[in-house]
């Protein structure tokens, strides 16, 4: 197996279809034909005497050998790519690019119509928006199937990166007519009413029952469910009060007979951040997105 035989080239594919799962999911990544991906896949087996990778359904799965390879050589290949990107600008305009981004759903709403606008004039880039569970964040930016992530302030090893994009205030929601739009919020009502809050657990308080507990003071939380479109539809038709993100609040309030009111107390804001690997941070298309997403936040 001597390297002068082996092509490094091969070793981007090899990289490209281990991340991707897919021939033809690799070959659009790497903006080849699928028989050239294909071709260059029978060279590396030929070259290892390995089958790398077996089809199980509609996945490419690495075979042990491919994994414990993958191990030893993404470093120097992530190496060798940012020592090339170093010394290449990088020109929306005329390159194609595809960026791969984890948003929650909310953040969805309030981040990606700001950044498809601003990347109007660019029509070779495109975006991936997932959910991809905390716990996968970082293993999914490390290995390069993620290039960000948006979200709240989480705990992360020294290989992540992060930096605030934005602050979210707290704000609460009532229905259009909803008698404490005209009195005005309270602690005192506030505390009275039946509340909606949002959250993927099933138990346990939100970010605003940790504050009000500072002020030895409880809610009385009616409905619990999953997500702020849905909270935001059942407060329009009930009395229901829903303490939610301001921006969030001000892009569902364009469209529903909703009141945004200041809440009653000074309830902590939402820190959202943008998270990143260490390893890609230098590559000049990662770094120009990073200036597009702190530019819209």
């Amino acid at each position: 197996m001597a390297l002068n035989r082996l092509d490094l080239n091969l070793l981007h594919v090899f990289d490209t279809i281990y991340r991707e799962g897919s021939l033809t999911r690799a070959a659009r990544a790497l903006h080849l034909t699928q028989p050239a991906v294909s071709h260059s896949l029978s060279r590396l087996r030929e070259h290892f005497d390995d089958p790398l990778f077996s089809r199980q359904g509609n996945k490419m799965v690495p075979t042990p050998l491919a994994r414990r390879f993958l191990e030893s050589m993404r470093p120097g290949l992530t190496q060798i790519q940012s020592a090339v990107n170093q010394f290449h600008a990088f020109d929306p305009a005329n390159q194609r690019k595809t960026y791969s981004l984890a948003l929650r759903d909310i953040l969805e709403s309030t981040f990606l119509p700001k950044l498809m606008g601003r990347l109007e004039s660019y029509p070779e880039l495109e975006i991936i928006s997932q959910r991809v569970p905390r716990r996968d964040m970082e293993t999914q930016l490390a290995a390069g199937k993620l290039d960000f992530a948006v979200d709240v302030l989480l705990p992360v090893s020294n290989q992540t990166a992060h930096e605030l994009l934005r602050r979210d205030r707290l704000v609460v929601l009532a229905r259009k007519g909803h008698p404490l739009t005209r009195e005005g919020l309270t602690m005192e009502n506030y505390l009275e009413a039946k509340h909606v809050l949002v959250s993927s657990r099933s138990e346990g308080p939100g970010i605003e029952d940790f504050e009000l507990s500072r002020f030895g003071v409880q809610r009385s939380i009616r409905l619990r469910c999953q997500h702020y479109y849905a909270a935001c539809r059942v407060t329009e038709g009930t009395d229901l009060l829903l303490t939610m993100p301001e921006n969030y609040a001000r892009i569902i309030a364009e469209r529903a007979d909703i009141d945004i009111l200041s809440a009653p107390a000074d309830l902590p804001a939402i820190d959202v951040h943008l998270y990143w690997h260490k390893a890609y941070e230098r590559e000049p298309a990662l770094l120009w997105f990073r200036e597009q997403l702190n530019s819209i936040a």
